[in-house]
Parts: structure tokens; sequence; C-alpha cells
């Protein structure tokens, strides 16, 4: 799903290279306020890692979009983290979205500055495609921890419909504060349920679902009908 490199820890050099991807990961977030997020940062963080250009090709191959889908995935575990003294369950299903984006765009907010040049970063069209990589990502593991266990076509609109919050509302957290944020979240997911109600019984979206349910299929290796 992403461009970052991921040695297993069975292979010879995973554990190195997974702890050197967080060393170079923390020199990072402190270069990136004054240097941006960058080739330039990234050698500069690599060199105060010890690493020479040769090891840094090597660990980064993609260089900063690496680092970036290092940082979001951080931010994930982070986010999880936080999640985890909440019980999902007693909460409606609502409340467990609005929890668990909340608790996704809190976790960058400790590195603010380097999050946001990350944030910048992605937001360029050369780089777009990565975002909306980890943007899926992100909604992935937040539905899992709100208790969707769909996997038809539902699985798949669910995620993309909490992406297309996730981008937007980590934006305006960068930006615009938590206070904006939060606010648009509330508004968005207001919306996503009014328009999941209006849409009940109505069979217009059959065509995307008959698609989604493939999809579905081919992914958790049910039989596909010829």
């Amino acid at each position: 799903m992403t461009d970052a490199p991921h040695l297993s820890n069975e292979t010879p050099g995973g554990d190195w290279a997974d702890r050197m991807e967080q060393t170079v990961l923390d020199a990072a977030l402190g270069l990136a306020p004054r240097l941006g997020w960058n080739s330039r940062m990234v050698r500069a963080a690599c060199a105060a890692c010890g690493l020479s250009l040769g090891d840094e090709e090597l660990l980064l191959p993609n260089g900063a979009r690496d680092l970036a889908a290092l940082l979001s995935r951080r931010h994930d575990d982070r986010a999880l983290a936080a999640l985890a003294d909440i019980d999902a369950k007693s909460l409606k299903m609502r409340e467990r979205i609005a929890a668990a984006v909340s608790a996704r765009m809190e976790a960058g907010a400790a590195e603010l500055e380097a999050t946001r040049r990350c944030a910048a970063f992605l937001a360029l069209p050369p780089n777009a495609d990565l975002g909306l990589k980890l943007a899926w990502e992100s909604a992935d593991l937040l539905w899992n921890w709100a208790g969707d266990t769909a996997t038809d076509w539902n699985h798949y609109s669910k995620r993309a419909i909490l992406s297309g919050i996730l981008i937007p509302a980590l934006t305006m957290r960068w930006f615009d504060g938590r206070e904006a944020a939060e606010a648009f979240v509330a508004a968005r997911i207001e919306n996503v349920m009014a328009f999941e109600k209006w849409k009940a019984g109505k069979d217009f979206d059959a065509p995307l679902k008959k698609a989604a349910d493939v999809l579905s299929r081919m992914r958790y290796g049910a039989r596909i009908p010829q």
C-alpha cells in the first residue's frame, strides 16, 4: 500500500533496518521544520545517524516518500494506542468514528511543524498517490478499531468515505487548529449519516456494489462465479 520498505525481522538485517528507519525518522522530525520535507532533509537526517549515501539508498530507496509513510504509520500506531483506553462497544458508531478520527488527528500534534511539512509534501501532485494510499491505510485501521467486520462492498465504501474525511480533516488540524478540524469532522459525519439514511432501500448503487463484491471475493478467497 505504501512506498516505504519493510524488511522482515526474519530476514538478515531486518531488525537493524526497522530500528534505523525509526532513528532516521526521529532525526528527520527535528530537521523538517527548518529544511522542509525533501531530499535535502533526508540526506541530513541520514548523515546525522551516521549513514553513508549508499546506506541511505538501501534503507530509503524512495527518500522523502518513504519517511512520509513511516511517519503516517507512527501516527496510526499512536492513535490506536490512545484508542486502546476506549471501549468502542460502549459508543454509537458515529461516536466511535468521531473518537477514532480525533485520535488520529492528535497523533501528529507532538511534532506539529514537521507534520505540517510532511502534509505539504504529500499534497504535491507527484506525491498525491502516496497520500491517498496512506489515508486508506489509516481509515482501514480506524474502522477495524471501531468494530467493522464487513467483507462485502461495504468494506470498501466505508474506507473510501472515511479516507475522504481524513485527508481534509488532518489538513485542517495541522493548519487551522483542533477546534476547526473537530467541527469539520462532526459536520461530515452528520452528512454521511443523513446520506446513508436517505439511500436506505434504494438500489442506485447496485453496479458499484457488484464490483466491490467481486473485489471482496478476490481479497478473501471466496469463489468468484464465472
